[in-house]
């Protein structure tokens, strides 16, 4: 019998994981890590990733040993070859897929992420950082503008694990300072992405995680 445990929070990487695991119809735990109270550096987190960041999987096969698993793109892959879904298994199709993984966790992610740092954290000190970042978050919206004005989805005609991927920080682009009002391509993924029932269910549960 499998088992699988997430460690995560109300979090646009953390949020990645449920989805994929609702839409693959995978049964999991969900174990709060509350980073509003640094408990991502607690020993027993650090115990399961050293790098001290949400989200974790755990997989547990009673024949083997358990499975622990950080990164949220690396557990998109692993949770899409463990089942055969989401992931072409070959060719053109499946470069498209890591194009926008990676395009994800080099620079719309990273953009987001800096972009609401500097706002909320240094906005009188570093107007140079914000304008650096909030500029690129843009710029990387645009490029998903671009590609969803003659795709569906975000690598092609078929929903994948790179939807997943950049629906979390889309998710949480409010922090980022992010408008879609001049993205109207990325705006109709979207709303299309939030309807899908998977993705309710994943983030009712991901912001039960967070006291209010």
């Amino acid at each position: 019998m499998t088992m699988i445990d997430v460690y995560a929070f109300a979090t646009p990487n953390s949020i990645k994981v449920p989805i994929a695991l609702e839409e693959l119809g995978l049964d999991y735990v969900l174990h709060a890590v509350n980073v509003r109270k640094g408990e991502q550096k607690s020993a027993e987190f650090i115990a399961l990733n050293p790098n001290g960041k949400v989200p974790v999987l755990v997989d547990t096969d009673a024949s083997t040993e358990k499975f622990v698993l950080s990164e949220s793109a690396a557990i998109l892959v692993y949770l899409a070859e463990k089942t055969g879904r989401l992931l072409p298994v070959k060719g053109e199709a499946r470069a498209r897929v890591f194009e926008q993984l990676f395009f994800h966790a080099s620079g719309l992610g990273p953009a987001f992420g800096q972009a609401g740092f500097f706002q909320r954290q240094a906005s009188e000190s570093q107007p140079l950082a914000i304008q650096r970042f909030s500029s690129e978050a843009a710029r990387t919206v645009k490029m998903l503008d671009n590609i969803l004005a003659n795709h569906e989805f975000v690598a092609g005609e078929a929903f994948s694990i790179a939807d997943i991927a950049h629906f979390g920080w889309l998710w949480r682009r409010e922090f980022a300072g992010v408008s879609l009002e001049k993205a109207p391509n990325v705006a109709r993924w979207f709303d299309e992405m939030a309807a899908r029932p998977a993705v309710q269910r994943a983030i009712e549960r991901v912001d039960a995680l967070a006291p209010r």
